[in-house]
């Protein structure tokens, strides 16, 4: 049998450059995010993604294979440019321009990719293709699948996002999300979609009202936010979050620890510019203060 850290963990998914108001740019997507968090927490994932054959892309498998990633399952697209995204921050919060028909809506089965675990967003099935390659890869049949909700206008259908939580296990939203899928975000409306989903657990975040956990088992768990946070910008703290939620789950941590240490996490996030860290020494210095350094 597997120990956790020798389970294959597969993150299907965008990769692509985030472009800042400042002319900053910035590797971003939030599987390539969740990926680079895993890495570094010692979890070696598996990232399915799809780049052009252009700088940017030359700049994805540089970066990745620095970090000490798998890039094996990484596709070449020789026709669509690597994912871009223009971001505009809005009061504080980040507003998500995407361009279409991008090397990542091209993504192609991956055969024989080992999948105990699979993460994937709801973004990534937006195109036909790239929809089909993740049905394939969902029917392999994951232990354990965990659909992270990230809700882009135009680039959703309630039908076709219904249909990505049927199956799922955990599920992770925020409040905005929890409405569009059952009218409201109370508390109440999340275990509704806990039922309706039939999901192991559902992970709300709540921004300054911090996160809960609710699970199959009637357990309902909250962790506040991290105080004292003097916040750069919001992009990515909820695939930091989510990286560390899906460490938990596949190594076994207690679930209210986890929560904590996913919404510490998300804290050291936004106190940066972009999404990832790239020091190790960061990641290393968390699992210490966690007990959970190899």
């Amino acid at each position: 049998m597997n120990t956790p850290r020798e389970k294959s963990v597969c993150v299907f998914g965008e990769v692509l450059f985030d472009h800042f108001p400042g002319g900053e740019t910035v590797m971003g997507g939030a599987p390539f995010n969740v990926a680079w968090h895993l890495q570094g927490l010692g979890f070696a994932p598996l990232l399915v993604s799809r780049i052009g054959a252009d700088p940017e892309g030359e700049k994805v498998l540089h970066t990745m294979s620095r970090w000490g990633m798998d890039t094996t399952a990484v596709q070449h697209d020789p026709q669509r440019p690597t994912g871009r995204v223009t971001v505009d921050i809005v009061a504080g919060e980040p507003h998500y321009q995407i361009d279409e028909n991008c090397a990542w809506d091209a993504l192609e089965p991956a055969p024989g990719a080992p999948c105990d675990v699979l993460y994937h967003g709801s973004l990534a099935a937006r195109s036909p293709q790239s929809a089909h390659a993740l049905a394939a890869l969902r029917a392999s049949r994951p232990a354990l699948v965990f659909v992270d909700v990230n809700l882009r206008p135009p680039w959703w259908q309630p039908e076709q996002l219904e249909s990505l939580l049927q199956g799922a296990h955990w599920v992770k939203l925020n409040t905005d999300e929890l409405s569009a899928l059952q009218g409201e975000s109370t508390a109440n409306a999340a275990r509704l979609c806990l039922q309706r989903f039939n999901l192991h657990g559902l992970i709300v975040t709540r921004g300054a009202d911090g996160a809960e956990l609710l699970s199959a088992d009637g357990s309902h768990l909250h962790a506040p936010c991290s105080p004292g946070i003097e916040v750069v910008d919001t992009v990515g703290a909820g695939d930091a979050f989510a990286a560390v939620m899906l460490a938990g789950l596949v190594a076994g941590w207690d679930m209210q620890a986890t929560l904590a240490r996913a919404q510490q996490f998300a804290g050291k996030i936004v106190a940066n510019r972009g999404a990832t860290l790239a020091n190790c020494d960061t990641y290393l210095q968390l699992l210490r203060e966690w007990g959970e350094a190899n």
